[in-house]
């Protein structure tokens, strides 16, 4: 029966290793053809390597071939589907972090930290954070596609630089002002820490 059980325990910690490495090569979206898609004249003709996300330590990669035949609107809304899931990832792991620390909100003392807080939280607050999300997404829509066409200006172009771009004139940290250089370090560094923050979320729950 011990060695059933050390059997067990290995096979689940392979399991979980294969796992994380999975993820870790579905999230990379600095995207390069696979080598059967560039016989493919759009593969070809589409050059995503030096596209903003092709950096170290990954470089240029694709494994899943999600790109071996996309055009540029495909990788990218690729490229805004990854830098969401970062987002998204990065406030996920902070959220964790601090309810593990002990932080809560008033009235909230009982509630566990981690995942188990998800089978104590009662149905009215679940109904209030999914309102609160969908406002916050109505809310920061991408520049491209303002709900209304509030972002839009009077020849209906979009002041976004690039999807994802949720600048409203008020916290964009001088953004305008600054070179296209540290621009594209900026988002470089934002794709990093997204990646990063989809492996630390990934290793929380498994």
């Amino acid at each position: 029966a011990h060695n059933i059980t050390i059997i067990f325990s290995n096979k689940r910690y392979n399991m979980m290793k294969l796992a994380v490495l999975a993820a870790l090569a579905g999230s990379a979206a600095a995207f390069a053809p696979s080598p059967m898609a560039q016989t493919s004249s759009t593969a070809l003709n589409a050059d995503f390597s030096k596209e903003l996300g092709a950096q170290m330590p990954l470089g240029f990669i694709d494994p899943l071939g999600l790109v071996a035949d996309a055009d540029q609107e495909e990788f990218d809304r690729l490229r805004w589907v990854e830098l969401k899931h970062g987002r998204v990832a990065m406030l996920a792991v902070t959220g964790y972090l601090v309810t593990y620390a002990g932080v809560r909100f008033p009235g909230a003392e009982d509630i566990p930290s981690g995942f188990a807080a998800l089978d104590a939280i009662p149905g009215m607050v679940w109904a209030q954070m999914i309102a609160t999300w969908t406002m916050m997404e109505a809310a920061n829509q991408d520049q491209y596609a303002a709900p209304w066409g509030l972002n839009m200006n009077s020849l209906e172009d979009s002041p976004a630089e690039f999807k994802g771009d949720f600048r409203n004139g008020f916290l964009d940290f001088g953004w305008d002002k600054q070179t296209d250089e540290w621009k594209m370090r900026k988002r470089a560094i934002e794709l990093n820490q997204g990646r990063a923050a989809q492996m630390g979320i990934l290793g929380l729950m498994v």
